[in-house]
């Protein structure tokens, strides 16, 4: 009974995408070193609420030049893509899901790909 229970608990944080959003703010928190944490907290919660209200950018860790770089690196030939796997890679990396991508295995991953899904995942 209780690990019918525990699976409803993970299931139900997955689906709300919990353990993303806790791994996002404690990656914020850490950047910044607020002076007083839970004020911060409390403030990237309104803003990340405002952003999905009003389509107005979410408060992220990574601007775009360090976006460009993570690609770059990932892109050693310089082709243009970078394979699913290593998206996926730079996602987990990054402390976002892989959960649920949209791709098929042998799908390639455009730089204006990257960088969009990354800010909006």
């Amino acid at each position: 009974m209780a690990a019918a229970g525990e699976q409803q608990g993970r299931e139900y944080l997955e689906r709300y995408k919990i353990p993303e959003l806790l791994h996002n703010l404690s990656a914020l928190l850490l950047y910044h070193r607020p002076e007083r944490p839970r004020e911060f907290l409390i403030h990237a919660l309104e803003r990340m609420k405002f952003a999905k209200l009003t389509d107005v950018e979410y408060p992220y860790l990574v601007d775009e030049s360090n976006l460009d770089a993570m690609f770059e690196m990932l892109d050693t030939a310089s082709q243009g893509y970078i394979t699913l796997v290593q998206y996926k890679g730079a996602l987990k990396t990054l402390g976002l899901s892989t959960q649920d991508l949209p791709y098929e295995e042998d799908a390639t991953i455009t730089l204006e790909t990257f960088k969009k899904e990354v800010t909006c995942l």
